[in-house]
């Protein structure tokens, strides 16, 4: 993956805000209303503090990333999506490009650092509930010996079919786990917003990769 880290990151950091509304809205309906705003303004803070940093290590991007949304976003999502930019952090730092094994090292540190965080396991309603399936696709799909962008395809793929499980299942963490049976037939923030991120990833490597 020979694409610039911060040109990934800053054209995550656009999804987030221009989805700014439609985060805000699935959080309305069953959490704090806030996940969309809390997001875009923490990406609003990431792209001025990228602007400075010197270009080259995947991780130090990575770590600038986390910092500033534990320090700029609000609720859980700041916390739990800066642990998770730490931990990837760690498993590519030092390295200029991203090869499958270390994209897939990166993804299972941002799992493990989110239920260690978070005290969360899959089929709880949360970020989880995409982010662990996408990575184990990921995994499955290098194991097949695909190419970095097959793999991606396959994560944000399981991402998807997450988020549409989120439906299906009562919130057990946050504000909406107040809401029991009632927070079944929404989906969850939160797992929308990290396929989301993963489909933004895809998207600007399947573009790099056709010009």
């Amino acid at each position: 993956m020979n694409t610039k880290a911060t040109e990934l990151i800053n054209a995550v950091g656009a999804m987030v805000i221009e989805e700014k509304q439609f985060l805000t809205d699935l959080d309305a309906a069953i959490g704090d209303g806030d996940h969309g705003i809390n997001m875009a303004r923490g990406f609003e803070a990431v792209k001025t503090k990228l602007a400075g940093a010197p270009e080259g290590d995947v991780g130090a991007a990575l770590k600038l990333v986390g910092m500033t949304l534990i320090s700029t976003v609000g609720g859980a999502a700041g916390p739990l999506y800066g642990t998770a930019f730490l931990r990837a952090a760690g498993a590519a730092q030092g390295k200029e490009l991203v090869d499958e094994e270390t994209a897939q090292k990166m993804l299972e540190a941002a799992v493990g650092g989110i239920k260690e965080r978070g005290k969360a396991t899959r089929g709880e309603k949360t970020i989880l509930d995409a982010l662990e399936p996408a990575t184990e696709a990921f995994a499955q799909a290098r194991e097949d010996g695909k190419t970095m962008l097959e793999c991606l395809e396959a994560a944000q793929n399981a991402a998807a079919a997450g988020v549409e499980h989120t439906k299906t299942i009562i919130a057990t963490k946050g504000r909406a786990s107040y809401l029991g049976e009632r927070s079944i037939g929404h989906q969850d923030p939160g797992a929308t917003s990290t396929t989301l991120m993963l489909q933004t990833l895809y998207r600007q490597l399947a573009e790099k990769q056709e010009g």
